[in-house]
């Protein structure tokens, strides 16, 4: 059978090494899956397929360090998910059957109790036998903070396999952004980053494990293993097992484009996640040792964590190269003259992955030229089917929402600190950020209004502020200082608050003594987080504004959400619906999927608007169209129809949720009439949510040339690399993109 595509040249600087204990754990893996009942008899491997797959030699090149007991007990791990992939694939995908699928899935966590001395029940099945095995041998050498985060990865990954059976019931298939999010449930990545911190003896330490760099570093090695599996697997998927949840697939209906152009847009991707991983873990991981003041000890964890990371990307790679489970013919596979030397640990070793590993691609998104001349925002045909409602209060509101900010003192320069002067009254009154909360809350009284309105000017100056003061001369310490100290004025105790220096710390004391004040102490502590990471994120841009560096497309989707400020106003509905909604509700896969589809069309409609204000008026990287040009290579139309396209497979989807999702989940969770009421109501708050977004940015005088003030600005001194010579490093660039091209003989889509 012919391969329905080319194998692409992989992006792979850290070479391979094989565990010496492979032939150990082989045999061990052999006699475990026959006593577990995974082989003859069980309809769904025999010994030659568990042979012909060889996952011992997958664990051997994905975990080189480990002892021969630590890699035989990795190995039994995977040939369980293995094999549950495929015993659930017959059971229950080929047949459609979406309800035995749940009740199979239900009895599974029962295997995973946090204490070894609670019961488990009698397995009925290889998988249940499998799991209860592996767990009581493999916990009692970990914490239990690993422990439950453990447990939690492998229920997503056994859970999420219901979405892939949903998918394939409607022949439904996902849009970019929603299949990266899902496969990182079902892929099991984050589950294989779980067993790296047992065979490398290195457990993430909890006081880090929730920051940002370890949940990019995760993320991102997920991200890179599922996208490698994908061009590997499409041929089996695809054409033999009937999947829908392919990312070349998904590329290759989203891009309306052929399958290798597909393919080689999925190895795209794929080279920029595991350089995101690369920049975060040269980049994130001291600052963020030296800011928790972590241990020595616990400092080598993550380092060793990190390293074992890098160990199963190349592994899986050769693995992925060997194995009869998959597609490895030709194309990467095969050998010239520029691939190098042949064997184990060397896909990191030819020409081709020297030119890559200079980094022509991650060298243009280092080099775009800002203030650049792109004219007024070009607007596509939004189709946002909900009416926008306004308050009855909008007029009143209007006028208290400016009173306000002057009162903070927003509108006059901040004492001491030199490019603080970014608002005025006719400015703010353009803004018209009363229009914009008239919408997100149409049933709203005078008192809610003036409120959210404050709430959103007060966002809106933090995220205006941050830049003109900390980014044009660079004081990332002054911009993180600004920022721990914000966190002083939202005590949980409601207690006395330090006196505010500037009207970014006054505007937060005064919101937040309003709102937090009727609160009780949970709902005070998820406010406060939702502020918390909205301006944690602003540091974020700010390190790739000293950069100049244009973000990864994924990184920037889901680092856009916390910029936009969605937690903040998200909570801020969420809070009035009461106790009645489970907090497992709000944080099960479709309400997450139908309040991030709703964000992602307005962050990106956000963007659309913008794009003049920030790439020539303001010298931005942050932009969805700039992200996606860059990625593509393409101009500013063909990205705005990439990001057009990407909005309405958002809207889409948060139709399809709403329409098909929630009463699935509503079933699930068995809830009562009530609580579906108030969750059908949620759903038309984020209709309004969005449909006042839109309003707010047609109707604002933000955005609009004529009002875009003093014309474009110009660099600082030392503003960063563009600004020094930009046409040369221009040239160089597209100089150093031709080469690759001409070198590799094929160019971008």
């Amino acid at each position: 059978m012919s391969q329905p595509f080319e194998l692409p040249s992989f992006y792979m600087v850290h070479p391979a090494s094989l565990n010496p204990h492979v032939e150990e754990a082989r045999e061990h893996s052999r006699k475990w899956a026959r006593d577990m009942g995974m082989l003859e008899g069980s309809g769904v491997w025999e010994q030659r397929d568990l042979d012909a797959h060889d996952y011992a030699l997958l664990c051997a090149y994905t975990h080189p360090d480990c002892d021969g007991p630590a890699l035989s007990l990795v190995t039994d791990w995977y040939v369980w998910v293995f094999f549950f992939d495929d015993h659930f694939l017959e059971l229950f995908k080929r047949t459609h059957d979406r309800e035995g699928g749940r009740a199979y899935l239900g009895r599974l966590p029962a295997f995973m109790p946090m204490d070894l001395s609670a019961p488990v029940p009698e397995p009925t099945n290889p998988v249940e036998a499998g799991l209860a095995d592996l767990w009581a041998r493999t916990v009692p050498f970990m914490s239990r903070d690993w422990r439950a985060r453990f447990a939690e990865s492998t229920q997503n990954l056994l859970n999420e396999s219901l979405w892939e059976l949903s998918n394939i019931n409607e022949g439904r298939i996902a849009n970019p952004v929603e299949y990266i999010e899902m496969r990182r449930k079902v892929g099991g990545a984050p589950w294989s980053a779980g067993l790296i911190e047992y065979a490398t003896g290195a457990e993430v330490p909890a006081a880090v494990a929730g920051s940002r760099p370890l949940r990019v570093l995760k993320e991102t090695f997920s991200d890179a293993v599922h996208l490698r599996n994908d061009l590997f697997s499409y041929q089996r998927e695809i054409e033999d097992e009937g999947e829908l949840s392919n990312g070349v697939l998904v590329l290759e209906k989203f891009l309306d484009c052929g399958t290798q152009e597909a393919a080689d847009a999925v190895n795209d991707l794929l080279t920029s996640r595991m350089q995101q991983f690369e920049n975060t873990a040269l980049t994130e991981l001291a600052p963020l040792f030296a800011r928790t003041g972590l241990p020595p000890k616990e400092c080598a964890d993550v380092l060793a964590y990190t390293k074992g990371l890098q160990d199963w990307q190349s592994g899986g790679q050769e693995w992925h190269m060997v194995s009869s489970r998959y597609m490895n013919k030709g194309g990467a596979a095969a050998r010239s003259p520029l691939a190098g030397p042949a064997g184990a640990g060397t896909s990191a070793a030819g020409i081709k992955a020297l030119i890559a590993a200079t980094g022509a691609e991650r060298l243009r998104g280092h080099t775009h030229v800002p203030f650049q001349r792109v004219g007024p925002s070009r607007l596509p045909d939004f189709n946002l089917p909900f009416e926008t409602r306004l308050s009855p209060y909008l007029e009143a509101s209007r006028p208290r929402a400016v009173e306000w900010a002057a009162r903070m003192g927003m509108l006059e320069p901040q004492a001491g600190v030199p490019g603080s002067d970014i608002w005025d009254e006719h400015k703010l009154y353009g803004y018209d950020f009363p229009l914009c909360a008239a919408g997100l809350h149409p049933d709203a009284d005078l008192e809610a209004l003036d409120l959210g309105s404050q709430w959103l000017t007060w966002g809106t100056y933090g995220d205006d502020y941050f830049p003109a003061v900390f980014g044009r001369r660079r004081d990332l310490a002054g911009a993180k200082l600004c920022d721990e100290r914000l966190a002083l004025f939202m005590p949980l105790d409601l207690a006395d608050m330090p006196p505010a220096t500037s009207a970014l710390e006054r505007g937060l004391a005064d919101l937040w003594e309003r709102t937090a004040g009727p609160m009780d102490a949970e709902a005070r502590r998820t406010l406060r987080t939702a502020v918390e990471v909205m301006t944690e994120s602003w540091l974020w841009e700010l390190d790739n504004q000293a950069l100049n560096r244009i973000p990864d497309p994924v990184d920037y989707i889901e680092m856009r959400r916390l910029t936009f400020g969605a937690p903040l106003t998200l909570s801020l509905c969420r809070l009035g619906h009461g106790p009645q909604v489970p907090p497992e509700v709000y944080r099960s896969g479709p309400v997450r999927n139908l309040e991030n589809a709703a964000v992602d069309y307005s962050a990106l409609m956000n963007d659309v608007f913008s794009y003049q204000k920030e790439i020539e008026y303001e010298g931005e990287v942050h932009n969805g169209v700039l992200v996606v040009q860059n990625f593509f290579g393409c101009d500013y139309p063909t990205a705005l129809g990439i990001i057009d396209d990407l909005m309405r497979s958002r809207l889409s989807q948060f139709q399809h949720i709403a329409t098909h999702e929630l009463p699935v989940l509503y079933d699930d969770f068995d809830l009562p009439p009530s609580t579906r009421d108030i969750l059908d109501g949620y759903v038309r708050e984020l209709e309004n949510w969005m449909a006042g977004i839109y309003t707010w940015h047609r109707d604002c005088r933000r955005y609009r040339e004529e009002h875009l003030s003093h014309g474009p600005l110009r660099p600082p001194s030392g503003f960063g690399m563009a600004a020094v010579r930009p046409d040369w490093l221009r040239e160089f660039g597209l100089a150093a993109d031709r080469q690759m091209e001409e070198t590799l003989g094929r160019g971008r889509s």
